[in-house]
């Protein structure tokens, strides 16, 4: 079982359209925004920006899977290891992912992203 792609990180920021609209003045592409988190793209990779409010998540490193099911193998991998994880939580826009931390206490997330069409 492999990685495939460092997909996004996520950094808490104190307003969310402001910081929307300075990262697209960057370049990125607004691909989801909420009251309480927006996450935009640059290419592939995504920066997922989280307000204050945003109590699911703190600041954190994601992997992005496109297939549903290498979710659910990456989740009953790190659980053979012994390294506990989160549940598998379904978002509101179309993803899925669960957290978990690294020996050293980051957070890191595993995302199932749709492949867009």
């Amino acid at each position: 079982m492999q990685l495939k792609r460092l997909g996004h990180i996520a950094i808490c920021v104190r307003d969310i359209p402001k910081a929307v609209e300075f990262y697209q003045s960057l370049g990125m592409e607004l691909a989801w925004q909420d009251t309480d988190w927006a996450y935009l793209k640059a290419g592939a990779d995504g920066l997922a920006l989280l307000s204050p409010e945003y109590k699911q998540a703190a600041n954190h490193f994601g992997f992005v899977f496109s297939d549903r099911s290498e979710l659910d193998l990456h989740h009953a991998h790190l659980d053979k290891l012994g390294v506990a994880a989160g549940k598998i939580h379904d978002h509101r826009d179309g993803t899925a992912s669960f957290y978990s931390k690294d020996l050293d206490g980051n957070t890191f997330e595993y995302l199932y992203e749709p492949q867009s069409k």
